[in-house]
């Protein structure tokens, strides 16, 4: 997803896409049936417990790059995009046709970081881009586009519809799932999740996805520790998932960990999730979490000179500044120039990221807390609630953090570096 930040958990496009054929799996060794059967119900029970409570940039002259692409023309899959958008040209309402095109950049965008692949998907969708009923795969694929964007709502529209009247659709009830959950409405999430736990009875393949969904949803509503037990004794024993589900559970045992402060268990389970297929927000993830642990040259060292991505920029600027390293200006002085133009465009998919840098960076903790307050409005993540924590601190108003903190107290969300953060502001523990 997945993300996918927003994206952070978005399950890959192409697992994804498999979930509704029941022919994936046959031939699967599913979990024991004692084991599997404690799992359902303690995952139930989570759900359960839960529910009951500035300026563009302009080249100085013709000469001078301003990026290097990922792909070179010769690449075998910029040559199979070609021939696809060639053919969606002749026969643009090809639907078929459309969605696997749009399908290969959500993809790419999602692997690369770069948005502007969500950009020709959505191009590909474009006769059904404002279709009040378009055909089920295009609706899925273009809520996907939307919440890339941060139209949350946009996406939330179409995935309702869709499950209004394709109610097994475990492909949208996934996509919803993750959404509500960066949205902050947990038990709405819940309720998707226990849908997925619901089809696993009869599918065994989609057994980690299900417990996968339903352990990251209930570890940030009160059951961190329960969820953690549940997602690692699951791992043990479905050793014939499918490579993209393992890594989402793998993931999501790092990033629980690590609200725990199970350090030594986050790094293990951040190394298994990049040795198994690297990604942007992986990187991201395994460079924040090396930050707090004070170690910013294997931050410099883990996203060397991948400055295309504003996110891994500015983690690795952050770690720069912590050596004093000679990149520093240059660098900041790109991130200045992106969130510029961001902001040209009205594109707010960053402002989180727009936050930390002029927290950290620029050391202007007022606007840093303009920033984080309208990050909070879009998305509700443990690292949306930290920045404004952290602004509201360095701005010197504690009154501007009530939002995140009433939110903490409400959702019972367990994170040892909000709690020290929380601490610090003076706010009440949890009753």
């Amino acid at each position: 997803m997945p993300a996918l930040r927003c994206e952070r958990k978005v399950l890959p496009t192409d697992n994804v896409s498999q979930l509704n054929d029941r022919s994936a799996c046959c031939g699967l060794v599913s979990l024991p049936a004692a084991i599997w059967g404690t799992i359902l119900f303690t995952g139930l029970m989570l759900a359960a417990a839960s529910m009951a409570r500035a300026e563009p940039f302009v080249p100085k002259n013709d000469a001078q790059v301003l990026e290097r692409l990922p792909y070179t023309l010769g690449d075998p899959a910029v040559r199979e995009l070609r021939a696809r958008r060639n053919a969606l040209a002749r026969n643009p309402r090809n639907t078929a046709l459309a969605a696997q095109t749009a399908e290969r950049y959500i993809r790419m965008a999602r692997a690369e970081g770069d948005p502007r692949y969500f950009g020709y998907a959505q191009a590909a969708l474009e006769p059904w881009w404002h279709a009040a009923d378009p055909p089920a795969q295009i609706m899925v694929l273009r809520a996907g586009i939307k919440q890339a964007s941060h139209n949350f709502a946009g996406a939330l529209n179409d995935l309702d519809q869709l499950l209004r009247e394709n109610p097994d659709d475990l492909t949208a009830t996934v996509t919803r799932a993750i959404i509500l959950q960066v949205r902050g409405r947990y038990e709405e999430a819940r309720r998707d999740c226990a849908m997925l736990v619901n089809a696993a009875q009869r599918a065994p393949s989609l057994q980690l996805t299900a417990l996968t969904c339903v352990a990251s949803v209930a570890s940030l509503n009160g059951q961190a520790a329960p969820s953690y037990q549940l997602l690692e004794r699951t791992l043990d024993f479905a050793i014939s998932s499918r490579p993209d589900d393992r890594q989402w559970a793998v993931t999501t045992l790092a990033d629980i960990a690590t609200r725990l402060g199970f350090t030594r268990a986050a790094e293990r389970y951040y190394r298994a999730a990049l040795a198994a297929g690297k990604s942007v927000w992986l990187q991201a993830a395994y460079a924040d979490f090396l930050l707090d642990q004070n170690r910013p040259r294997e931050v410099i060292e883990l996203l060397a000179d991948d400055t295309r991505v504003d996110t891994l920029l500015l983690l690795l600027a952050l770690a720069e500044q912590k050596i004093g390293a000679l990149r520093l200006d240059k660098h900041v002085n790109m991130l200045r120039e992106r969130f510029a133009a961001a902001r040209l465009r009205n594109d707010q998919r960053h402002l989180r990221e727009e936050a930390r840098f002029t927290l950290h960076l620029l050391h202007e903790p007022q606007e840093a807390l303009r920033l984080a307050r309208a990050n909070w409005r879009v998305q509700r993540e443990p690292e949306d609630a930290r920045i404004l924590l952290q602004a509201a601190l360095a701005a010197g108003e504690p009154k501007a953090a009530k939002p995140v903190v009433e939110f903490l107290q409400r959702s019972r969300l367990e994170d040892v570096r909000l709690e020290y953060l929380r601490r610090q502001l003076g706010a009440p523990a949890d009753s």
